[in-house]
């Protein structure tokens, strides 16, 4: 099956109107999920300016992750390409409130690259607004940030929480200080829905 070729400028909401709203940091990477990233792209880009952030400042290849019938595991099919408004290492911390970390298979190549480890490390030393979901977890424990708090994931990533001294929760929404995890799909829109209120109180009391 061939990548979809729906053009990049496509998939972005129209930031026109938000040109004077805080900005909130969406992290992506080759095999980033689907729904995963374009879910908070759209949701958070009703109030806010999402600015894309990866390791280069290019097109990346989004894939689908589903639960199949007659697989064991979960199935990887190719998704839409997105664009990176901003490589990470141009990326500083003070222009953003908030940071969201999407799950697919992308964290796993992604928590090795020094610069998003450095952001990362950033919203929680100036403890801003921080959504995990799926296995973003995975660049939560790279950066030896979720020490000692509860958190959730997908449970094929529960190790990846607890060998880094996060408190596991199995439940579909976590939320510990500035940080607010979710599992899967299924539970974006009350991760969301948390989320946005976050954003808005610390935009607020940072104003």
């Amino acid at each position: 099956m061939q990548p979809s070729s729906c053009p990049q400028p496509g998939l972005k909401p129209d930031t026109a109107r938000n040109q004077d709203r805080p900005k909130v940091l969406l992290v992506i990477g080759d095999g980033a999920e689907v729904l995963d990233t374009l879910f908070p792209l759209y949701r958070l880009g009703e109030d806010y300016q999402v600015v894309v952030t990866a390791p280069e400042k290019r097109t990346y290849h989004l894939v689908i992750h589903e639960r199949t019938e007659g697989w064991d595991i979960t199935q990887e099919r190719p998704g839409y390409q997105l664009g990176a408004d901003l490589a990470f290492r141009d990326i500083e911390d003070d222009p953003y409130v908030a940071l969201v970390l999407p799950g697919g298979r992308a964290p796993e190549y992604l928590r090795y690259d020094a610069d998003l480890i450095r952001i990362t490390q950033a919203f929680f030393t100036h403890d801003k607004p921080v959504a995990s979901i799926c296995h973003g977890i995975e660049i939560l424990g790279a950066a030896n940030v979720i020490h000692g708090r509860e958190v959730t994931t997908i449970p094929k990533c529960r190790f990846d929480a607890q060998v880094c001294g996060a408190l596991y929760k199995e439940e579909p929404v976590v939320r510990s200080g500035n940080l607010i995890c979710a599992r899967a799909k299924k539970d974006m829109s009350d991760w969301m829905k948390q989320f946005s209120r976050m954003i808005a109180d610390y935009a607020e009391t940072h104003a």
